[in-house]
């Protein structure tokens, strides 16, 4: 009975994470638990009894028989359903864990409808509608985006997807080999810089939340708003490259064997499912390598921060020295 929590001498800090975050090892095994496609499977009960269970843990009130693994299992889950900032359960298509199984659809279509003016339009369409909705849920802190403003973002992402690869595929449109394939990733690329920005407008104009070591809002930064933004997006587009990239490359040669020629079905039927089966596998391992590159939650200075901040923080009884900010996923 010795991995029950209430006999253990010391008890777990579940407002850390399992596993070291200071360490990129550490956050890779971590998002590997939250973003595992899995815990989009588990019922309503059972997310309600994990926030329970962490929600009353950190109020101090322990279940007798809780053990050890029960408690880090229901804060895993509680990570991957719930937001971290406003405790709010996130919508399932915003979460990490449906990074994986949307995007490898997602990937498949856009690497397979290139050619094509009607599916540029509608497979981008539906990326950037995906997108709208994981960086809206996954936004940091409790700013409030306009609906006015989502919507912007959107479709200005949207267009801006769509004429990149339209634009593109007018200057390869004479090839028909790997030039024309990476078209995708590139209006992929470009759509992100413009979207994630876009969608967390709000952080810009007011500012990142900054917090103490209790969690206790001080002050708003756009400094760390603007870098946070940025970590974002390049981990977006580091996330889409293995399988928007190393995709086109193996498909591309395999258009070129005889077997793919001599058999007219492979050739009209097989890009599609093949390319959202190597999506799909270079995503599982590229979701959580790509929400790993940058702390999810980072400590700074205060004196590294604006000179406004700094003085709006060090006006404060017991101002801090270090404060928190999460840049979001």
């Amino acid at each position: 009975m010795n991995d029950l929590v209430i006999n253990q001498k010391i008890l777990p800090d579940i407002s850390k994470s399992k596993w070291d975050l200071d360490t990129y090892s550490g956050r890779v095994k971590h998002y590997f638990a939250s973003a595992n496609p899995m815990t989009l499977f588990t019922s309503s009960n059972t997310q309600e009894m994990c926030r329970k269970i962490v929600v009353d843990y950190k109020k101090g009130i322990i279940n007798p028989e809780l053990t050890m693994d029960e408690l880090w299992s229901a804060k895993i889950l509680y990570d991957s359903v719930y937001h971290p900032d406003t405790g709010e359960k996130m919508f399932c298509l915003g979460r990490m864990s449906a990074q994986t199984p949307a995007n490898m659809v997602i990937t498949g279509m856009l690497l397979s409808c290139y050619r094509t003016c009607p599916g540029i339009i509608f497979s981008h369409w539906i990326n950037q509608s995906f997108n709208a909705i994981v960086n809206y849920t996954n936004r940091s802190g409790n700013c409030r985006t306009t609906n006015q403003q989502l919507l912007y973002s959107y479709f200005c992402a949207t267009g801006a997807a769509t004429t990149a690869a339209l634009g593109l595929n007018m200057m390869v449109k004479n090839s028909h080999g790997l030039a024309g394939r990476l078209v995708p990733f590139v209006a992929v690329a470009v759509a992100n810089a413009i979207n994630i920005p876009m969608v967390r407008a709000n952080e810009l104009s007011e500012g990142i939340e900054l917090c103490d070591e209790d969690d206790h809002l001080v002050a708003k930064s756009k400094q760390l708003a603007a870098l946070a933004i940025a970590q974002v997006t390049l981990s977006r587009i580091l996330m889409a490259m293995p399988d928007m990239v190393l995709s086109p490359v193996i498909m591309n040669r395999f258009t070129r064997t005889a077997y793919y020629k001599a058999r007219p079905l492979v050739q009209k039927y097989s890009e599609m499912p093949i390319q959202t089966f190597l999506a799909g596998i270079g995503l599982y391992f590229m979701t959580p390598l790509g929400c790993a590159l940058f702390p999810q939650r980072s400590a700074i200075h205060v004196r590294k921060l604006e000179v406004d901040v700094q003085n709006q923080i060090l006006e404060r009884k017991d101002s801090p020295r270090i404060v928190y900010y999460n840049k979001g996923l």
